[in-house]
């Protein structure tokens, strides 16, 4: 080698050792500063300690510090390159010492904080989540800093066993994954922290049976606890992760298994998929031996849902429905509830869950009584069942029993589940009944399709239960393809149970005994009386044809009177539909009461169901039960002859008179109903609609014939005048019946307020010729006060109804001077009038006024006629003009 490149060599060994100084003097400098930033960060970390802030707040902002510090401390070199810093031993020593105390002064922090508060342990798990996200850090110093602060919380719980951890689930399923590591120095440490991890959790949960210790020391006691049967936990580790598993569900309370689970859970998407594959063989095995033991399964479940939506390896989609089958086994109505909850109609993600779920045949019982649940709620509805609060969804979009009935096409087909179902049948036949109510009712606007999951559920009900006859002929009656369509829910209901019973289905009995206890208990809702009833009369009218049992009596009757109009309406049109049936029952008076009560109702149509179904059962009722109650039916229809509602008054009207026919043999019983309701009768002849005054003339004709008077043929169309027909019931009351008189009169009086014209005319009428026929029966005072109603009428607009009141109160004056005289003579002549009777004579002669009033309009159009006239001719024509006026008042 020459010289000069001796020198070259010499320059670069100098310049490379001046560079290698330069390099370890900036890594002694960094370690300087780690050093001098964790006394820091460790003064603002303990002043927080001791100050009065909120504390979540005080522990959010020491993590946040601790992360810091941890993400400085962890990411220095390793010791061999510290030490290997050194250009003398003294140098060596003092980058170690330097070093040893960076890792000291970070665990002091920890353990100070948890010596404060126990609840801080939780920086740890939050250590071992950071040490999981990334593997450049010196992963075996952090986990020996994890594992000493958990032996000095160990000793700390062991004096004060009521310490709280919540984080002791999340802890323990961190360092769980880090038994698996590759290194097994962190094996080591990992399971070191897992024994003190579970030993403090086996100091809280009071249900665990702690063993005593022997001469071992305090810390190989420990972990001898912990095991309780089991070698030790460093054996664990290399590949029986059963036993950890067991001893995980042995000693973690519920909560804290619960966290467990749902951490290993997490894990499975993540991207180190070595981690993911231990997360799932422990998470399996976990859950297979405990899942009785884990709370919070709705969570569980959701998260699951999330995971799958996001498109998972199969490997993990395989794990996670297997978690939901072996949670289905141990909390069916958790998982079910939860399964429920999600949109519908269902995903793909969903109908796996689903058919997870009916993987596991030893619950099917459960899940079905779950769902049945469900299905009895009312979409969008919030409810409290079994005790229970439930988190249905607080929107009014709340689709669980949709979904119910979707998830019924999934779990009915399971052979397991189809052989439950049948114990159930009843039960599930009347809940889709429902929903078929309610969706067709509420859901019209806001899903078209949401009757088709109804129509799905009854399809799969009705073969599993062996019903495959029923299903044809629903379909060659085109049943199904109208769920497509606005069905009427109630026909809907009506054909289903008529279909059931012509083919005579089997489970008949059970159906009807069930059908029979709900209608008992009574309804959820008021409204579901409506399929109730459709639903169990429709089944009595196809196996009942002779007669009913008494028990059923009491539901109809009970239905008559429910406060939901509908209801009522409902049940007397199905009675009606049965009239044949009901009227064989040996006490079906105790149902015709209900109904007449039903004419008292405020709904309007359902006083006209209760007198068509009345009339119904009527027709076919033996007579002599039949006049038992005729003169309650009677007196029943009076009320309604004058009712606001011209079809309830019309169909009253008649009835009545068909009543008086059905019971012509018994008109002695009636003959008080018939005269009590002359008034209405006689006064709507003059109704300004037809059908009144043909229901009258009809009715009338009956109450004359029956009561032996000649009015009938005043009555014809031809013959008709209403002052001729009042007069001759008058002349008849006076022969026959003159008690009633002064009945009639009061019931008279009543209509002169009316605000109908022709009621009015007819009441002034009538009640002139009551007053004439009953003098001798009246009061003074009576004739007074009939007087002074008689005296506002004059004061009226229309002419006719104030001649027609001058003329009564003239007359009824008449009568009030007559008794002014003696008593003798008034008692005299009351005796004459009984034992002497005259008849009347026309006291009004209407027809003539009439002809009169239209002649003085035509001589009023005349009059201004010519004074038109007038007005553009000179003044000789306005003498023609009184001279015309005159004459034809003379005329008149």
């Amino acid at each position: 080698m020459t010289k000069e490149a001796t020198n070259t060599m010499t320059r670069l060994q100098t310049l490379q050792s001046s560079v290698t100084w330069y390099h370890v003097e900036f890594k002694a400098e960094i370690l300087l500063d780690t050093y001098s930033g964790l006394l820091s960060e460790q003064s603002m970390i303990l002043a927080m300690n001791s100050s009065f802030v909120d504390p979540l707040m005080q522990f959010e902002s020491q993590l946040k510090i601790i992360e810091l510090s941890f993400r400085k401390v962890f990411s220095i070199p390793s010791l061999s390159t510290v030490k290997a810093m050194g250009r003398t031993p003294e140098d060596t020593e003092d980058l170690e010492n330097l070093y040893q105390n960076i890792f000291n002064i970070f665990e002091d922090t920890l353990l100070i904080l948890v010596s404060k508060d126990f609840y801080k342990i939780q920086i740890l798990k939050e250590m071992a989540t950071w040490m999981s996200e990334d593997s450049q850090y010196q992963q075996e110093r952090a986990m020996m800093v994890i594992t000493r602060v958990l032996i000095f919380a160990s000793k700390r719980v062991k004096k004060y066993p009521s310490i709280d951890a919540p984080c002791l689930g999340l802890l323990a399923a961190e360092l769980s994954l880090f038994c698996s590591h590759n290194d097994p120095e962190i094996i080591q440490q990992a399971m070191a922290g897992m024994n003190y991890v579970l030993y403090i959790a086996l100091c809280q949960n009071s249900n665990v049976v702690k063993f005593r210790s022997s001469k071992l020391s305090e810390e190989e006691s420990n972990i001898k606890v912990i095991m309780s049967g089991v070698e030790s936990l460093t054996k664990m580790t290399q590949g029986e992760k059963t036993k950890i598993a067991q001893s995980v569900g042995q000693i973690l309370l519920p909560q804290l298994l619960a966290d467990f689970v749902w951490t290993l859970l997490k894990k499975l998407s993540s991207p180190n998929n070595k981690m993911a594959v231990e997360a799932a063989s422990l998470l399996k095995l976990t859950v297979e031996f405990h899942a009785q033991k884990i709370t919070r399964v709705s969570k569980i479940v959701e998260d699951i849902y999330e995971q799958l939506s996001g498109n998972p390896s199969p490997m993990m989609k395989s794990v996670m429905l297997h978690v939901i089958s072996l949670l289905t086994r141990a909390s069916p109505k958790k998982v079910i509830f939860q399964l429920m909850e999600f949109p519908v109609p269902a995903d793909k993600t969903l109908l796996l869950l689903w058919q997870a779920a009916s993987m596991e045949s030893s619950v099917a019982s459960d899940v079905l009584k779950t769902i049945l649940l469900i299905l009895k709620g009312k979409p969008g509805e919030i409810e409290e069942t079994l005790g229970e609060k439930r988190r249905f969804s607080l929107d009014a979009t709340n689709m669980m029993p949709v979904a119910a009935s979707q998830a019924l096409c999934t779990f009915l087909p399971v052979t397991s589940y189809g052989k439950v179902v049948v114990k159930l049948f009843p039960e599930f036949l009347m809940a889709l009944l429902l929903q078929l109510s309610y969706c067709s009712q509420h859901l019209k606007d806001t899903a078209q399709d949401r009757p088709l999951y109804v129509r799905d559920a009854l399809k799969a009900l009705l073969n599993c239960s062996g019903l495959e006859e029923v299903d044809k002929a629903l379909e060659r009656k085109n049943f199904w393809d109208q769920f497509s369509q606005v069905m009427d829910h109630q026909y809907g209901i009506h054909l289903i149970a008529k279909t059931l019973s012509e083919c005579n289905f089997p489970q008949f009995p059970e159906t009807l005994h069930y059908v029979y206890k709900i209608a008992v208990e009574g309804p959820r809702r008021s409204e579901d009386s409506i399929v109730t009833i459709i639903f169990f009369a429709e089944l009595l009218n196809n196996f009942f044809k002779e007669s009913l049992p008494e028990e059923f009596l009491v539901l109809f009757r009970n239905w008559i009177n429910d406060s939901n109009p509908s209801v009522g309406k409902m049940s007397l049109q199905k009675i009606a539909s049965m009239a044949p049936v009901f009227s064989e029952i040996e006490s079906v008076c105790n149902l015709l009461l209900p109904i007449l009560d039903a004419f008292l109702s405020k709904e309007h149509t359902v006083i006209i169901r209760a007198m068509l179904t009345l009339r119904n059962i009527l027709g076919k009722l033996d007579k002599k039960i039949y006049s038992s109650v005729c003169i309650r039916i009677a007196s029943s229809y009076s009320p309604l002859m004058d009712h606001v509602n011209s079809g309830i008054q019309c169909m009253a009207i008649r009835h009545f008179g068909e009543l008086l026919m059905d019971m012509n043999h018994y008109n002695w019983m009636l003959k008080h109903i018939i005269l009590g309701s002359l008034v209405p009768l006689i006064l709507f002849l003059e109704s300004k609609e037809t059908r009144i005054v043909n229901a009258c003339r009809y009715t009338l004709t009956i109450c004359v014939t029956q009561l032996k008077w000649s009015t009938a043929y005043l009555l014809k169309e031809e013959t008709y005048n209403f002052e001729s027909v009042v007069l001759d019931i008058c002349n008849n009351l006076l022969s026959s019946y003159e008690s009633y008189i002064t009945d009639l009169i009061s019931d008279t009086l009543g209509f002169l307020g009316s605000s109908r014209d022709f009621l009015k005319k007819g009441a002034i009428i009538l009640v002139g010729y009551l007053g004439k026929s009953g003098e001798h029966l009246l009061l003074r005072d009576e004739i007074d006060i009939m007087i002074e109603v008689i005296e506002r009428l004059t004061q009226v607009e229309d002419p006719l109804i104030k001649e027609l009141a001058a003329k009564t109160r003239k007359l009824f004056k008449e009568i009030a001077n007559r008794m002014s005289s003696s008593t003798i003579q008034h008692t005299f002549r009351k005796w004459i009038k009984m034992f002497r009777t005259k008849k009347l004579k026309l006291i009004y002669d209407v027809a003539n006024i009439i002809t009169l009033e239209g002649n003085e309009i035509e001589i009023i159009k005349e009059d201004n006629l010519i004074e038109s006239s007038l007005e553009t001719s000179e003044k000789p024509y306005r003498d023609i003009k009184e001279n015309y006026v005159n004459e034809a008042l003379n005329t008149i």
